[in-house]
């Protein structure tokens, strides 16, 4: 298991699996929380565009008796969660028949893409922006340039999102203002020309998590270089005359990514969760917008469904992140400790 003991990979697994249960659990109560109902909801809404349902009230009665609403709150929950080990999610109740496995599985991988690309460039950018604030052979244009990009963390992402699409979208006119790939296409389809499209309506919302996060990335790397840099293998590196750029990336930034690293998958649910009202902001088809419109429509199937699956990311993230942890830092002992 390159390094990895069998007692130290069962007590992760347990924790991810303890972690999916009770966050389960909590997914299952939390919504039940709100007053009122949402098929109750859904009738006011008809209602209200409509001005009036005939037989209301049956019809409220016959959606709960069909969702089992009515049945006593422990038999919801162990159909709730004899339904996660199925891979059953249930149906939306406010998008009936649609089940909510489809209407995860439409919008999850344009999360994925663009959360996963915004992640990439600032985690990148922000810890070799942090390294070289440190790093004593930076140029000074770099040292006052970086200091001065990091007032966009200040910004929350839904103003800085607004304010890409109103300089670059609106005035400039260089990118789309909305969704994630224009009208002429139907249907996602592999192609160049879809790609290259979807990649240009991505680039303002993933820009505007970029701009927000990077600063953060980029003050805790800074951190953890200064906190190296008067250590033994520093003072031995530079006395055997290694090249600096050597010594920047083989014995500082290896050594202050792994801190970074942790950070990163602890933090891929508020990544996710920050990336809601950038979603609804350019009406991006992903997570983010199923999961504002099923709060909107207080549909408890969609709202269980999408938090399972944002949390089981999370979780999965960490559990990824603790087994690498000796590829990315030998000196990491898992035998146990």
């Amino acid at each position: 298991m390159g390094g990895i003991s069998l007692n130290y990979l069962v007590r992760r697994l347990l924790v991810f699996f303890l972690t999916l249960w009770v966050a389960a659990t909590l997914i299952f109560i939390i919504p039940r929380l709100a007053p009122g109902d949402p098929i109750s909801a859904m009738i006011a809404r008809l209602s209200y565009q409509a001005g009036f349902v005939e037989n209301s009230d049956q019809i409220i009665e016959g959606w709960k008796e069909r969702f089992g609403l009515n049945d006593p709150i422990y038999v919801q929950y162990f159909r709730f969660m004899g339904g996660i080990l199925q891979g059953d999610l249930g149906y939306s109740l406010a998008r009936f028949p649609s089940t909510v496995t489809e209407l995860v599985g439409r919008a999850l991988p344009w999360t994925i893409g663009l959360v996963g690309i915004a992640t990439f460039i600032f985690f990148t950018v922000g810890n070799l922006c942090g390294a070289l604030l440190v790093w004593t052979k930076s140029p000074k244009l770099i040292k006052v340039l970086i200091p001065m990009s990091m007032i966009f963390t200040s910004i929350p992402p839904l103003l800085a999102g607004l304010l890409l699409v109103y300089v670059f979208g609106f005035l400039l006119e260089l990118f789309p203002q909305t969704y994630a790939y224009s009208y002429k296409f139907a249907r996602p389809e592999f192609t160049i020309d879809f790609i290259a499209n979807v990649i240009h309506h991505g680039f303002l919302p993933a820009m505007a998590i970029v701009l927000v996060t990077f600063g953060y990335w980029a003050l805790g790397m800074r951190g953890m270089m200064v906190t190296i840099e008067g250590e033994d293998y520093m003072i031995l590196a530079q006395a055997k005359g290694l090249k600096p750029f050597y010594v920047l990336y083989r014995y500082m930034i290896r050594n202050a990514i792994l801190p970074q690293m942790t950070a990163l998958a602890v933090s891929i649910g508020t990544l996710v969760s920050g990336s809601v009202l950038v979603e609804v902001i350019f009406n991006y088809n992903g997570m983010g917008t199923l999961i504002f419109t099923a709060i909107r429509e207080q549909d408890f199937g969609l709202i269980q469904g999408t938090s399972f699956i944002l949390i089981t990311t999370s979780a999965l993230a960490v559990l990824i992140i603790d087994l690498s942890y000796p590829l990315i830092d030998p000196r990491i002992s898992l035998e146990g400790r």
